[in-house]
């Protein structure tokens, strides 16, 4: 238990109600469906950037991470690299196109609408299977954040894992039932603010307390030369190659995550985007750094090693070591902001995907829009529960199960979103092999092990999803009229 705890939980109840507030206020705002998934499409350039990463992030930036760099070293800088180059590609290529392309496709609200209404499928197919992806791999990804919030309930407070985990669910669901899609967007805003300033702040002060840079890395290079190699393993083996395409793969994720691609959907404008990307950019290469920097002076600064799970609360160590309780406990919000920003994210877009995708399409066609808006704030609650068992086990690693999910969106829908929006003979039945596919490597993928299967199952999911499309698109009918001309409206939207 972190000593102080009784100023750490007066900041944590400060933050809640605060979050809680925008909640409130959003809550009387949600009018229809489309202002509870999207928010009517009125993001504002530092909302969308911020939110979007925050989202992004999630609790893995500042558990995962930084207990994989004081596992490895420099070598986890490898994920930073990935991840940052992803996420430049999916601002640059995807986010502007995506924005148009959904507004003129039926205006689509969800991933789903926007398959749908892209292939004019019919049959609703496309729509009920990427919905299905949707709500398993969010129930994985949902549950990595429940875990990240247990940890750092049981760190700070000494509660039990189970009793930890429950306030968690509890903090997470409660504005997200409340306020949709603008209330996590706001509140995204301000936990990646909260982000910000704790990633940056924590590791710049640890490297003044050791001496500074040059005696930080004396420390680190007196422990194990190999700490600061980016091509050697602790025990003075390579680095593998299979290692470092894995590790550089997580960027191939970004072009699949609903919860990332939401934002780029909802932003007021196409012409926003290029401010965006340079908020986001900068706000994730320092965020990344700071992360791999925390993990790694956390292995010369604190006195106690940390071994299996409790390697990723080498942050909150730090934090509980270095700084007076109600900074602390400041600090400590940042957890609380990246599980927050991700989860509620995460249960939002499952949710729609209930009552947009499987209630609307499958039971009440006819539905009217307060009904659907409820039935997103029940699915909320539903899917916490579920995600909440998946997270009952104490031994849980949050990178693992965020590794997981992202490798499943990535390989699901990253090449069906990329083809999508730039090729114009992609057709439906491509769409729909190439995400069935995608998502089945992935999920049987995992469960093999040895040789080739330690390869990130994003990579031959993805490839395989990206061959799948294109074979199967180029031997089937040519797309009908109205979806190339559809597709030729796209660049002329000005949306």
């Amino acid at each position: 238990m972190i000593e102080g705890n009784i100023e750490i939980l007066f900041t944590f109840v400060v933050y809640f109600l605060f979050m809680m507030g925008i909640g409130w206020i959003f809550y009387h705002r949600t009018e229809n469906l489309s202002d509870y998934i999207l928010g009517g499409r009125g993001l504002n350039t530092y909302v969308t950037s911020l939110s979007a990463q925050a989202s992004d992030m999630s609790g893995w930036l500042l558990l995962g991470l930084p207990g994989l760099a004081y596992e490895t070293g420099l070598g986890s800088l490898w994920i930073a690299i990935g991840l940052a180059i992803g996420t430049y590609m999916n601002w640059k290529c995807v986010a502007k196109r995506l924005r148009q392309f959904t507004q003129v496709a039926g205006d689509s609200i969800t991933l789903p609408d926007y398959f749908e209404n892209r292939f004019h499928d019919k049959t609703k197919t496309l729509r009920i299977l990427s919905a299905l992806f949707i709500l398993i791999f969010f129930l994985i990804y949902t549950s990595s954040g429940f875990v990240a919030g247990a940890k750092l309930f049981h760190s700070v407070f000494g509660l039990s894992y189970t009793w930890a985990l429950s306030i968690g669910v509890f903090v997470i669901i409660a504005y997200t039932f409340l306020g949709g899609f603008m209330a996590v967007s706001w509140t995204d805003f301000f936990q990646g603010t909260l982000m910000f300033f704790a990633i940056l702040s924590v590791p710049l002060i640890v490297i003044y307390l050791l001496g500074g840079v040059n005696s930080t890395i004396m420390l680190l290079e007196n422990e194990n030369p190999a700490l600061l190699s980016l091509v050697t393993e602790l025990d003075g083996q390579s680095l593998s190659w299979i290692s470092i395409i894995s590790l550089l793969a997580w960027g191939l994720g970004y072009f699949g995550q609903p919860h990332i691609l939401a934002r780029f959907m909802a932003i007021r404008s196409s012409a926003q985007i290029k401010q965006a990307r340079l908020i986001a950019m900068i706000w994730v290469v320092i965020s990344l750094l700071g992360a791999v920097v925390i993990g790694m002076v956390g292995i010369v600064y604190l006195k106690t090693q940390l071994t299996g799970a409790a390697t990723e609360t080498v942050f909150m160590e730090l934090v509980n070591a270095v700084f007076h309780p109600l900074l602390a406990g400041i600090l400590l919000a940042a957890i609380l902001a990246a599980v927050m920003s991700t989860a509620d994210s995460q249960l939002l877009v499952t949710s729609s995907a209930i009552a947009e995708d499987f209630y609307k399409v499958l039971f009440r066609r006819n539905a009217s829009d307060k009904e659907l808006v409820w039935i997103g704030r029940g699915s909320v609650n539903l899917v916490a529960l579920v995600a909440f068992i998946i997270a009952l086990d104490p031994e849980s690693s949050v990178l693992n199960l965020v590794a997981y999910a992202w490798g499943g969106f990535g390989a699901t829908f990253g090449p069906l979103i990329i083809l999508s929006l730039f090729w114009k003979r992609m057709t439906r039945n491509g769409a729909l092999t190439g995400m069935v596919v995608g998502g089945l490597t992935v999920l049987i993928w995992k469960q093999l092990s040895g040789g080739i299967f330690e390869l990130y199952e994003i990579v031959p999911g993805f490839v395989l999803s990206l061959i799948c499309i294109v074979v199967v698109s180029l031997l089937d009918r040519k797309p009908e009229q109205a979806v190339l001309l559809e597709y030729d409206k796209v660049g002329q939207s000005g949306v």
